[in-house]
């Protein structure tokens, strides 16, 4: 028996199917609009064949007479749709994101999930559309890339519901992240690379494991508070922030590592850190630890008569935490943690003594915007123009070559960011590995839906009720 002709199967086609059609077809071609990618409007003829032609027989199983079968074929296939609607779901509309580590306490808390809308900022057109759903790079176990390079997309933001604000919570790939060694993860490859040399880092393979590269979208992802805008000059003096040389508020659940004496013979306990609000990973005894004396004599402790120290707490406190703190008639003396302490700030090896607490100051760079180039200023901005945006950029004789051509200036074709996290001495953010990039923001974290908190038991509040479905704007205000 011939197979019907083109007329035939058209005409065999039900109203409703149809009508199907008419619907996937519109919400297909609208898709290709919001890409503005037409290049994948020839789909549209499989759509023809899926629902009207049936050239190729999509569901040919469904007429197997073997129940074995059948029943396979029926999880198959709504495995498949389920992973493509979740990929789509994932990469268009929102995606969960769990607080790994306290950098944004106490606006918010390790272990609370997160659901992030890329729609408020515009979701980005994937680099790597070629991926499995749900894994950022790497299988679980098998240990495995969970994407494949090619296709390789440019990047394109669609349009969203509005921009990034300062003060926003921002969900964003880690800009540094391009150049990873797969066994150690923080510090990260260029810190690694600065103070032990690149050459040492490929030769000891045991303890780092390869060095890969990761396309933007398969970077790690981070969670921290935009403060510094496009075009801004942003500064930290003492640790108080200035944008513009105008002095910044503080976000109210700013935090602070302190060293905190006690008189001798007292001790805190369960009762006094949950008042202060501190985890038990965050609660450290420092006075027993013989390697911390210098410091604290530095500090001004006072060793008593025996050549010891009476308790000495180190943690990290809120303004209202240090209020009352200082209320506790056992606690002998209370000082802030100096900024020194936190290590080299970015750039490294910059020589210029910028530190966690004392920055700056800084231009931030803003698409379409030039800056003047100099060997003095190229370490702040050399990782935008040649990592970022893709420029060959060398040094020679005191003159700076961009793409191989001798230059003074330099055009930015993104925006970038300053992001810093409110748990300023325990926050591993845009003082220590750069600005963000436009190309690497993520989305907006709009409310928690889960929170849980390792340090309670089960009984004991380890699911935080209150925080559920709160918006992370209430939280963090």
């Amino acid at each position: 028996m011939p197979s019907p002709t083109l007329k035939e199967r058209l005409q065999a086609v039900k109203t409703t199917r149809w009508v199907r059609f008419g619907i996937v077809a519109l919400l297909y071609i609208l898709f290709a609009v919001w890409l503005d990618n037409y290049y994948i409007l020839p789909g549209l003829i499989v759509l023809v064949d899926i629902y009207l032609t049936k050239y190729i027989p999509w569901t040919f199983w469904k007429k197997s007479k073997n129940k074995s079968f059948l029943r396979v074929m029926e999880w198959i296939d709504a495995i498949v749709y389920a992973l493509v609607a979740v990929y789509f779901i994932n990469l268009f509309l929102f995606q969960n994101y769990k607080i790994p580590s306290s950098s944004l306490e106490k606006s918010l808390l390790v272990g609370d999930y997160l659901f992030v809308s890329k729609v408020s900022y515009g979701p980005r057109v994937p680099n790597t559309p070629l991926s499995f759903p749900l894994v950022q790079h790497t299988f679980p176990i098998i240990n495995t890339k969970s994407y494949i390079e090619w296709p390789s997309w440019p990047y394109h933001r669609l349009a969203g519901l509005g921009e990034i604000e300062r003060g926003d919570i921002v969900v964003f790939n880690f800009p540094a992240g391009d150049t990873v060694t797969t066994l150690v993860s923080n510090p990260d490859y260029y810190t690694l690379a600065h103070y032990m040399g690149r050459d040492a880092l490929k030769r000891n393979k045991a303890q780092f494991g390869e060095i890969v590269y990761r396309p933007v979208d398969r970077r790690e992802n981070y969670v921290k508070r935009c403060i510094g805008m496009p075009g801004d000059t942003f500064e930290i003096r003492n640790n108080r922030t200035f944008i513009d040389g105008k002095e910044l508020s503080d976000p109210s659940h700013i935090q602070y590592n302190y060293y905190v004496m006690l008189q001798p013979g007292y001790r805190f306990v369960e009762k006094q850190f949950r008042e202060l609000g501190v985890s038990v990973d965050d609660r450290a005894i420092v006075s027993n630890d013989i390697n911390f004396y210098a410091e604290l004599q530095a500090m001004g402790f006072p060793l008593s008569s025996d050549g010891t120290f009476a308790p000495i707490y180190h943690m990290p406190l809120t303004p209202k935490a240090l209020e009352q703190l200082k209320k506790y008639p056992y606690v002998a003396q209370v000082v802030q943690e100096p900024g020194i302490f936190g290590g080299e700030a970015y750039p490294l090896g910059y020589g210029r003594g910028w530190t966690r607490a004392d920055y700056g100051p800084l231009w931030i760079p803003k698409r379409g915007e030039s800056i003047k180039l100099t060997t003095e200023n190229l370490p702040l901005y050399i990782r935008a123009i040649r990592d970022h945006e893709g420029n060959t950029v060398e040094v020679k004789n005191g003159h700076i070559y961009i793409n191989g051509v001798e230059t003074d200036t330099y055009r930015f074709e993104m925006d970038y960011y300053m992001m810093l996290g409110d748990n300023r001495d325990n926050s591993a953010d845009s003082r220590f590995w750069g600005l963000v990039p436009e190309d690497h923001i993520i989305g907006k974290p709009l409310f928690v839906w889960l929170s849980i908190d390792k340090d309670r038991g089960w009984f004991d509040g380890r699911i935080r009720w209150n925080r559920l479905f709160k918006s992370v704007e209430s939280l963090s205000e």
